[in-house]
C-alpha cells in the first residue's frame, strides 16, 4: 500500500470545534490552548502549553459545565519514530491525560508535548490522588519527571532496572538483550535494593512510648489473591499504615502491542485480567473498528453480549466464593466453582475454549453459534438464579460474614471518583453508573437490565453489588437467547481479519488477502482510538495509535485494578490485619490487571 494511500483524505469541511474546547480556549487563551485535534474515536483533544497543565486541569475538574470529575488515565507516548503527525505540535514524548465526566458521560484528553531532554511535568497529585500511582508508572516505562510528586520512584520495574521499557529504544523482546546470568554478587545486590526502608515511605518507627511493627503481607500470601505486596506498618494488630507494592506480575502486555500484529494480539487481551477472557477482547478490537470504521453485524454484537455476560457470571462466581472463604466460610467456593465450570462448559462449547478463549474479531467474532447453544444456555439461566437464592442464605445473610464486614473498608462516591474507582466498587457508594447504560456500547442499549448499587461502599456492599449483577446478566442472556438475530457473524470488510474462510477458495485475489490478513495482519490507517467497556472488575479501555502499519504503534491498557488497589492504605488505617484481609477480597482484583 502506498504512502499516498494510508493517509486519510482531509474532511470536506472543518467539523465544529465541541463547546468545552471553545470554553478552554476561552479560558486559555491562543498561547495556552495550542491546537484542538480531531481523533477517530471523537473525544474532544486539545494540546496545551505546558504552564497551562494545572490550569486546564484544574478548570476542567472543578469549573467546567459538565465537570470531569475523574482522571481516568494518565500515560504517554513516545513520538519519535511516529512518522504521520501532521498539524501536532513538535513532540519527543507527549503526556496524554484522559478525563471522565459523570454529568454528561462524556470524555475529554488533554495533551502535553514535551521535548526529549528535558522530559518533565509538573504533578497533578494535588487535583487527583490516583495521580500518584499513574505519574509513576510514566515515570517508571518512560523515563518522565513529575516535579512536585510527594515520591516519585519505580512502580512497575525493579528499583535497579537500566532504561525505561515504553521508549522505543528499549528492546521488545529478552533476545534483544543478551544472555541473562545471576552471580551471587549481583543477586545479593539485587535483593538489598529490595530492602523495606519506612523512612522512604513518610513512616516512622516509633511512635512516643512505643515502637512499631513493620510486617510484610505476601507478596505469597494467599490473601493477597496474586504476587502482590503490602508492606504493613503496625501498633499491636491495629494498622498505622500501609504501603501496596506491585510490579512482580508485570509482563510487558503494552510493549508486546507494539510488536504483533493487530489481529495476533487479540489472545494477549486475554491474559490482563484473566477471569474475564473474551470480555477484554471487546475493547480492543471496539478500538481498531472505530478507527476503521467497520460495522459489526448484529448477530455478532448479540453474540459479543451474551459471551461477555458468561465471563461476566464466571468472574464473579469466583469472587463470590473466595470472599466468603477469605472472611471465614469454606463450603460457598465449592459450590460457586461447580457453577463456574457450567458457564466455562458453555463458552467451551461455543467458543473452543474456556478461560481465554480470544473469540471476539475485528469486526465480529471467530465462528458462528454451533447447532444446540440455545439448548445449554437455557439450562443454566435457569439454573443459576435457584443457586443464588441459596447462596444468599449461605454467604449474604451469614452473621460471621455480616460482623466481618459491614462497616469495614468505607470510602463514599467522592473518595471513589478521587482515586479512579469504577464498577462495583463505585455502585456500591450509592452511585447507579454503569457504562452499559450510561454509554452503551455492542448493542447494549436493546437490553433491560437494572444497575445494582449499595448504601455505605463497604466490603459488604461491594459483595452484594456483585451477587446481584449476575442476577441482571442472567436477564441479559435470556434477552439474547429469546432475540438472537440472524446473518453474518463478521463484517464483510477488507480490514476484518481473516475473511471468511468459505471466501478464500473462489479467486487467487481473494486467497491472497486471506494469507496476508492472516501472517502480517490489516494495515489500519494513521489516527488513534479509545474504546471502554464495562469488565468485570471495572472500566476497561485501550486507546490505541496507529502509524499505518500492521502492528499498533502504541497500545495503552487502561484497567480497573490499577487505580483500586491505590485505595488500600485510605481504606485500612485503624482498623485490624483480620479487617484488611476483608478489605482485599471485596476490591476483586487480578494482578495481571494491575501490572500488565
Amino acid at each position: 500500500m502506498t504512502e499516498a494511500a494510508l493517509q486519510r483524505p482531509p474532511p470536506a469541511a472543518e467539523p465544529p470545534e465541541p463547546d468545552i474546547v471553545a470554553a478552554l480556549r476561552g479560558r486559555l487563551g491562543p498561547a495556552g490552548l495550542l491546537c484542538h485535534q480531531p481523533t477517530q474515536d471523537g473525544i474532544p483533544t486539545c494540546w496545551v502549553a505546558a504552564d497551562q497543565v494545572l490550569p486546564a486541569l484544574r478548570y476542567l475538574k472543578d469549573e467546567a459545565a459538565p465537570r470531569y470529575a475523574m482522571l481516568f488515565d494518565l500515560t504517554a507516548v513516545d513520538e519519535r519514530l511516529r512518522r504521520h503527525r501532521v498539524g501536532l505540535p513538535d513532540s519527543d514524548f507527549t503526556l496524554v491525560y484522559q478525563l471522565l465526566s459523570f454529568d454528561s458521560n462524556d470524555w475529554f484528553r488533554l495533551k502535553l508535548a514535551l521535548p526529549a531532554g528535558t522530559a518533565s511535568a509538573p504533578s497533578i497529585t494535588g487535583l487527583w490522588a490516583s495521580a500518584n500511582w499513574y505519574e509513576r508508572e510514566v515515570f517508571d516505562l518512560f523515563g518522565i519527571e513529575f516535579v512536585g510528586h510527594p515520591n516519585l520512584r519505580r512502580i512497575i520495574m525493579p528499583p535497579t532496572w537500566q532504561g525505561h521499557p515504553l521508549r522505543k529504544d528499549h528492546p521488545a523482546r529478552a533476545t534483544e538483550m543478551g544472555l541473562f546470568s545471576l552471580p551471587a554478587e549481583r543477586q545479593a545486590f539485587e535483593q538489598e535494593a529490595l530492602r523495606f526502608v519506612p523512612e522512604e515511605w513518610g513512616m516512622r518507627r516509633s511512635g512516643e512510648d512505643n515502637d512499631f511493627l513493620f510486617l510484610n503481607l505476601g507478596p505469597n500470601h494467599p490473601s493477597v489473591h496474586g504476587v502482590f505486596r503490602i508492606a504493613l506498618q503496625l501498633d499491636g494488630e491495629e494498622i498505622v499504615d500501609a504501603v501496596p507494592d506491585i510490579g512482580y506480575h508485570h509482563r510487558g502486555a503494552e510493549k508486546m502491542g507494539e510488536r504483533q500484529s493487530w489481529h495476533s494480539y487479540i489472545p494477549y487481551t486475554d491474559r490482563v485480567d484473566y477471569l474475564g477472557g473474551s470480555l477484554n477482547n471487546l475493547p480492543y478490537v471496539m478500538a481498531i473498528e472505530q478507527m476503521t470504521g467497520i460495522e459489526v453485524p448484529p448477530r455478532a454484537q448479540v453474540i459479543r453480549v451474551m459471551i461477555s455476560e458468561f465471563y461476566r457470571i464466571a468472574s464473579h462466581l469466583l469472587f463470590y466464593g473466595t470472599f466468603a472463604q477469605d472472611v471465614g466460610q469454606m463450603s460457598p467456593v465449592f459450590y460457586t466453582f461447580v457453577d463456574r465450570e457450567k458457564v466455562f462448559d458453555i463458552v467451551e462449547s461455543i467458543t473452543g475454549a474456556r478461560m481465554h478463549s480470544s473469540f471476539f474479531r475485528i469486526g465480529g467474532v471467530a465462528a458462528d453459534l454451533p447447532q444446540g447453544w440455545d439448548r445449554r444456555v437455557r439450562e443454566f439461566v435457569d439454573w443459576l438464579p435457584p443457586r443464588l437464592d441459596e447462596y444468599d442464605g449461605m454467604v449474604m445473610q451469614n452473621g460471621l460474614l455480616k460482623r466481618r464486614t459491614q462497616g469495614i473498608g468505607v470510602y463514599d462516591t467522592e473518595q471513589a471518583i478521587a482515586w479512579g474507582v469504577t464498577g462495583a466498587g463505585l455502585r456500591a457508594t450509592g452511585l447507579a453508573w454503569d457504562f452499559r447504560k450510561a454509554r452503551p456500547y455492542s448493542g447494549y442499549e436493546n437490553f433491560e437490565f437494572e444497575v445494582p448499587t449499595g448504601r455505605n461502599g463497604d466490603c459488604y456492599d461491594r459483595c452484594a453489588v456483585r451477587v446481584d449483577e449476575m442476577r441482571q446478566s442472567v436477564r441479559i442472556i435470556r434477552q439474547c437467547l429469546a432475540h438472537m438475530p440472524e446473518g453474518p457473524y463478521k463484517a464483510r470488510h477488507p480490514l476484518t481479519t481473516p475473511p471468511p474462510k468459505e471466501r478464500t477458495m473462489h479467486d487467487i485475489e481473494t486467497l491472497i488477502q486471506h494469507f496476508l490478513s492472516v501472517s502480517w495482519g490489516p494495515v489500519i490507517p494513521p489516527g488513534e482510538g479509545f474504546a471502554c467497556i464495562e469488565a468485570t472488575k471495572g472500566l476497561n479501555g485501550y486507546y490505541l495509535t496507529s502509524d499505518g502499519g500492521t502492528m499498533s504503534y502504541r497500545t495503552r491498557i487502561r484497567t480497573p485494578s490499577f487505580p483500586h488497589l491505590q485505595l488500600i492504605p485510605d481504606m485500612a488505617r485503624g482498623l485490624m490485619i483480620a479487617d484488611l484481609i476483608a478489605i482485599l477480597a471485596s476490591i476483586d482484583f487480578v494482578m495481571a490487571d494491575v501490572d500488565r
